[in-house]
């Protein structure tokens, strides 16, 4: 995966024949839900706001590519300048999402809205409906849960039970995922909904560095085993559930501000006030992302994951390892 960063050029989803074959084959059984619970991130605990107190921070940074990095990994976007110049900002108190939202809230959404659903979720089966599943007849059970689950079993051997616990075990995972693929629109259609809006960019900053402007979450020190970098085997596709990185976690109590997947805010790409910087990106054609994503394709680089890295990418664009939390006043 290319990153500029925008990252996310020309990153339309592609997939082969074969899958949108055999989507029309299982259309009707597809639904907008699966009446699943999520498991311990559900509910309240999700929608949890933290509070971050008014008062100042340290936003940006003057670090400067002094060992010409973007050389070295073949980067087209300069290091560090678009954070230029480093400042102390004030903000009045706001709440922010503890979590990154997650596939089941987002599907509460998605079902009491009629709104469109990621499309990856067409594919992995998690927009499956179980009450109809269990009336489906057992060869075509066994054929959606090896060509959609991917479970590590033969599914020639298994009953109509064991198929359907697998299908259930599959979705208690997926359902404690950040949700991604969605698009800046999508994201901020779901904060609308839950009366919250995306967090501004000076908002993520502060949530994710505290007032000491940290360089990342938990400190200064950089440190692959603490955060999700897209290297771990454990995470189908590089994305974990959220809150799987304990110490994850910034001043505010606020989890996977750095790693995991990338996150939206309300914020166009512009230059902050008193930049010397200039780029053809800037101005009301890109939407800023924040925090770095695990598919990002350069494993541990610290760099993607520090609290005051700017990304970007167009607003209706839709990755694999983006998504967003949501903010209020």
């Amino acid at each position: 995966m290319k990153l500029v960063i925008n990252y996310m050029e020309n990153l339309n989803f592609m997939f082969s024949n074969f899958y949108f074959k055999f989507a029309v084959v299982l259309v009707a059984i597809f639904g907008a839900g699966c009446d699943q619970e999520a498991d311990s991130l559900s509910g309240s605990q999700i929608n949890m706001g933290v509070l971050i107190p008014a008062g100042p921070f340290i936003m940006g940074s003057n670090k400067t590519d002094d060992a010409n990095k973007q050389k070295e990994y073949g980067l087209v976007k300069p290091l560090f300048l678009d954070e230029h110049p480093e400042q102390q900002v004030n903000l009045p108190d706001f709440y922010i999402d503890k979590y990154e939202v997650i596939n089941s809230a987002y599907k509460q959404f998605i079902e009491s809205t009629q709104y469109r659903e990621p499309f990856e979720w067409s594919q992995n089966g998690y927009n499956l409906v179980m009450k109809r599943l269990k009336v489906t007849d057992l060869e075509s059970l066994r054929w959606i849960v090896s060509e959609y689950f991917k479970v590590d079993h033969d599914t020639r051997r298994l009953n109509k039970t064991q198929l359907l616990a697998l299908i259930s075990e599959s979705w208690s995972l997926k359902d404690r995922m950040p949700v991604t693929g969605v698009s800046w629109q999508d994201a901020n259609a779901y904060c609308i909904w839950r009366g919250k809006r995306l967090p501004t960019e000076m908002e993520w900053e502060k949530a994710a560095r505290g007032e000491k402007g940290l360089e990342f979450p938990w400190g200064n020190k950089w440190d692959t085993g603490l955060t999700n970098v897209g290297d771990d085997v454990d995470w189908e596709g590089g994305i974990a559930p959220v809150g799987s990185y304990p110490q994850n976690k910034s001043p505010y109590g606020v989890y996977d501000m750095a790693g995991n997947v990338w996150e939206w805010v309300s914020d166009w790409y512009k230059p902050y006030p008193g930049s010397k910087h200039q780029s053809k990106d800037f101005g009301e054609t890109n939407k800023v992302i924040r925090g770095g994503g695990g598919g990002i394709g350069h494993y541990s680089l610290s760099y993607f994951f520090r609290s005051s890295m700017r990304g970007y990418a167009l607003p209706n664009q839709k990755n694999g390892d983006v998504g967003f939390r949501c903010a209020s006043s």
